[in-house]
């Protein structure tokens, strides 16, 4: 299974829901990446992902983009083929 790292912040309901659809796809693992902490960590987010909100998701190099983005793949039948080796 590839890495999961998430822009998180520590009240916010859309990073929740997407932390529970990956854990319903097996990953039980994420690096998280606290936005609300760390202003650098935010600038960089916005610089990588041209997007300020948050969760901003990546499966290895892949952005994903936000919790839409996720159930989308989800819903789509993509989700579990991204995670994959």
């Amino acid at each position: 299974m590839k890495a999961v790292k998430m822009y998180t912040t520590a009240v916010c309901p859309y990073c929740v829901r997407a932390k529970q659809i990956l854990a319903s796809r097996g990953v039980t693992a994420i690096e998280e990446i606290r936005v609300d902490l760390d202003a650098d960590a935010r600038e960089a987010m916005m610089s990588i992902t041209g997007r300020r909100t948050v969760p901003q998701i990546f499966i290895g190099e892949t952005h994903v983009g936000g919790c839409d983005d996720l159930q989308a793949l989800l819903q789509a039948g993509k989700l579990d083929v991204l995670l994959a080796d």
